[in-house]
């Protein structure tokens, strides 16, 4: 299951982890995150153990939406040691972020 990071956690899990970090920005009342989020869930379980998956929402968590450009939701950034080296703004198909993933495996 993704995990729930806020603001006060977002230092440690995603820019302290050793292991790659996929983050979904997203808000409840947002649609197309609505959509994305059970695809966010799926890869969170097949790449438990290899890859930190993780989501933020916006309207309560806003320091490091606002640091990254985050400007449309959903937006999903892929960090490795503390960088961002992937970025999707919108829904795309789960391969997308896959692919991301898979090249920092």
């Amino acid at each position: 299951m993704a995990l729930q990071i806020t603001d006060a956690s977002f230092e440690e899990v995603v820019l302290k982890s050793d292991k790659p970090v996929l983050v979904d920005f997203w808000a409840t009342w947002c649609g197309p995150c609505r959509m994305l989020g059970p695809v966010i869930e799926e890869i969170a379980t097949e790449y438990e153990g290899r890859v930190v998956v993780g989501k933020v929402d916006v309207d309560s968590n806003q320091e490091y939406a606002a640091k990254y450009g985050v400007r449309n939701i959903p937006t999903v950034l892929v960090f490795q040691n503390g960088e961002v080296v992937g970025r999707q703004v919108g829904v795309a198909p789960k391969n997308t972020y896959t692919e991301a993933l898979d090249s920092l495996l």
